[in-house]
């Protein structure tokens, strides 16, 4: 798509000086959303936490494994739910196209075991299917199949239409596995780059909840969203 050609004004042209004034002007205001996101993760960090009493066995690429397993020995487990099911555009060859962009854009995962995480995808799909997707699109992130047990229905990702997505967050106190954290819908853009960068720029996502100005390319969420060698 050529945002382009449908672009039909631009932003104000002003001297250096006039933009270095608009600029620190508007860091001010980054300064203090920083300063807020960085509050907002102290309070998230001491909220309450859950133990997890039912024990879950999932399918993965060296066998069964328990959730125990999927910390592979650290202290911290992030978990995205990942949506892979009848409902979803591709099936049964391929996974949602929105968690998709989610896992293109995880990086590279010794990063977080330097600190003692781990991370993981979960979906209710077979295993094979989930293989097949991840060679698919290159990824190397840990994988494992919830289709035998009832961990979606259980944190809340299943719900009347089909399958959904979320992240969980998850701490180890020996074998003794806590819930700390869960989000989902807007909340799992934080880990989507690409939006970041986008937001950077003068056109923004071109999505037409976003406040921009009039005339400038809008087009509905999700609809431009695309596996990433689907793109033409």
């Amino acid at each position: 798509m050529n945002t382009a050609e449908n672009l039909t004004s631009y932003p104000l042209v002003v001297s250096r000086v006039e933009w270095q004034r608009a600029r620190d002007q508007l860091l001010l205001k980054e300064k203090a959303a920083t300063r807020a996101r960085d509050a907002l993760a102290a309070e998230r960090r001491r909220l309450p936490m859950v133990r997890i009493e039912k024990e879950y066995v999932f399918d993965g690429p060296q066998g069964k494994a328990r959730l125990l397993d999927l910390f592979e020995g650290r202290r911290q487990l992030i978990l995205y739910h990942f949506m892979f099911a009848p409902e979803v555009d591709g099936w049964p060859s391929a996974g949602c196209p929105g968690c998709s962009m989610v896992v293109d854009h995880i990086g590279p995962l010794p990063h977080l075991h330097a600190r003692d995480t781990s991370f993981a995808l979960v979906s209710r799909a077979p295993l094979a299917s989930l293989e097949g997707y991840k060679r698919r699109m290159g990824w190397a992130v840990p994988w494992y199949s919830s289709a035998e047990n009832d961990f979606n229905d259980d944190f809340g990702l299943t719900a009347p239409e089909g399958e959904t997505f979320g992240l969980s967050v998850f701490l180890r106190k020996d074998d003794q596995i806590f819930q700390t954290y869960f989000t989902d819908a807007r909340g799992v853009e934080v880990l989507v780059t690409s939006f970041t960068l986008l937001d950077l720029s003068p056109l923004g996502r071109q999505e037409d909840w976003e406040d921009s100005p009039a005339g400038w390319p809008q087009t509905p969420p999700y609809q431009w969203w695309r596996r990433h060698d689907e793109y033409t």
